[in-house]
């Protein structure tokens, strides 16, 4: 299962989004089970329109959407990385994380008062940004200290650790985060054990007043695309606020009151379509009498590392699969009709698994 963690500073809207986006699916929520500070895990259904029609041609009534779990995290405040506000202990549980939500304030409210006084997302952006390098160079040069005695040993991969460290430092030291800091694969290896906050994927969060959703883009968010463009990161423009009063709505009025404020999609589905695309990740199907389901895979996947995401016992003993295109079967209505019209097809180990294909397994065990 995708884990994404929700940081930003404190009044940010973080939690509030947490909130909205969790209860909006139906979410199941509790104290984070390393956590004594109040950060809490939400478990949430990947919105997929596929999966109806799916079922509907599998003659089942069960739906078991791919799930994402976030993690809200309690704001980090400048000083995070020296332990301020317990920012050592959040800091922890990014690490647990596969990709970083950023939230970033975007709206104006003297209702809520801003940590730093006033509204600036890049300033924002990198406070919390900086507190992420220092404590990953505190992480790095903890590790030089170690790796150097090896050095002195005449130890050849010390040597080679060395300077990737030094390759590491030179990035902070510039103020850029790991995943910037140009290492090839063979030094991003070296790098794993450390756990580098700064190496996980980010994708950056306006988070605006419900207003601001339809109309052209403002200057707080003109910020923070620009600096998610500088980094090559995603960037989605989410209303905490009109999330939160989706939650309050019936699941068939929300399409509705989207549309009513010139809206197509909820901040859900836009910020899961950016972590499948961060990520590298894709969905196929399986579909029969008992259920029609979504799984993640990578991209790139093939034919017997899906069949594992179901049970390590299907890649173990996989021979074959029957594949057809989501679009194929729509269209022809059935699997017989696929197969009879030559568009099921047989696939073996190198097949790389499509984006919304439907997949049946062959193994032996």
């Amino acid at each position: 299962m995708l884990r994404a963690g929700i940081v930003g500073l404190p009044n940010v809207g973080k939690s509030t989004l947490f909130n909205a986006l969790t209860a909006t699916r139906g979410a199941e929520s509790a104290n984070y089970p390393f956590s004594t500070t109040g950060t809490n895990v939400g478990v949430v259904n990947v919105p997929d329109a596929r999966l109806e029609p799916l079922a509907k041609i599998a003659k089942t009534t069960k739906i078991v959407p791919a799930t994402v779990e976030f993690v809200d995290i309690a704001g980090l405040a400048r000083g995070a990385s020296h332990g301020e506000g317990l920012g050592n202990q959040f800091l922890h549980h990014i690490r647990e994380t596969e990709v970083i939500v950023h939230v970033v304030r975007c709206f104006e409210d003297e209702n809520v008062i801003h940590v730093e006084e006033t509204v600036n997302p890049r300033r924002d952006i990198e406070t919390l940004n900086l507190e992420l390098i220092l404590a990953d160079l505190a992480a790095v040069e903890k590790r030089r200290e170690r790796t150097t005695k090896q050095v002195k040993v005449g130890d050849k991969a010390a040597k080679e650790e060395i300077a990737t460290l030094d390759k590491l430092q030179a990035a902070f030291d510039e103020g850029k985060p790991a995943r910037l800091a140009g290492l090839t694969d063979e030094e991003k290896a070296r790098a794993y054990h450390l756990f580098l906050l700064t190496m996980k994927p980010m994708i950056y969060v306006a988070n605006v007043a419900e207003s601001d959703l339809s109309q052209p883009e403002t200057d707080f968010i003109r910020q923070v695309r620009e600096h998610a463009e500088g980094e090559g990161a995603d960037h989605v423009v989410i209303s905490a606020q009109l999330e939160a009063d989706l939650v309050d709505l019936e699941p068939e009025e929300r399409p509705q009151y989207l549309a009513s404020l010139g809206v197509t999609e909820t901040g859900l589905g836009k910020l899961i379509r950016s972590a499948y695309h961060t990520l590298g990740l894709l969905s196929y199907f399986t579909a029969g009498e008992k259920e029609a389901r979504a799984w993640t895979i990578r991209q790139g996947a093939k034919a017997p590392e899906a069949a594992g995401a179901i049970h390590s016992d299907l890649e173990r003993g996989f021979i074959r699969a029957e594949v057809i295109a989501y679009d194929d079967l729509i269209r022809v209505g059935s699997t017989a009709a696929a197969k009879e019209k030559g568009l099921m097809k047989l696939e073996g180990k190198e097949y790389v698994v499509q984006d919304g294909d439907v997949m049946l397994f062959r193994f032996n065990v």
